[in-house]
């Protein structure tokens, strides 16, 4: 069902936290299968320099997250805007068909987070 890389992710998730003081913070949520990420990025000279998650979800949404936030850990934002949904399932070896929406939001709240940044930092 899940790929050996899903399953690491889920075993052994990476950047799991919170920043305190962090410089954006994206939350999505899918009312339908009850999975919610929230990002949380630090971002310095145009890179981010940390990236932290909470994921409450199932397996996929965990490994997505931990995934996502491996992939940006030390891009420039807009090298980190150009993260697909596509690319972290690739990354992950895919994703069953009925979870691919949990890919959606790894992404989705990455960008939510880089948004967030721009209006503090740019406004």
């Amino acid at each position: 069902m899940y790929s050996e890389k899903v399953m690491q992710h889920f075993a052994e998730p990476k950047n799991v936290g919170i920043i305190e003081d962090a410089d954006g913070v994206g939350e999505v949520g899918n009312p339908v299968c009850g999975d919610m990420m929230t990002f949380y990025i630090k971002v310095k000279d145009g890179r981010i320099e940390d990236v932290k998650y909470q994921t409450f979800g199932c397996v996929a949404a965990i490994a997505v997250s931990s995934q996502t936030s491996e992939m940006v850990k030390g891009r420039t934002l807009e090298e980190a805007k150009l993260l697909t949904k596509a690319a972290v399932a690739e990354a992950l070896d895919g994703l069953p068909k009925r979870k691919m929406h949990c890919s959606n939001l790894g992404a989705d709240a990455l960008a939510l987070a880089i948004q967030d940044y721009e209006k503090r930092c740019c406004a």
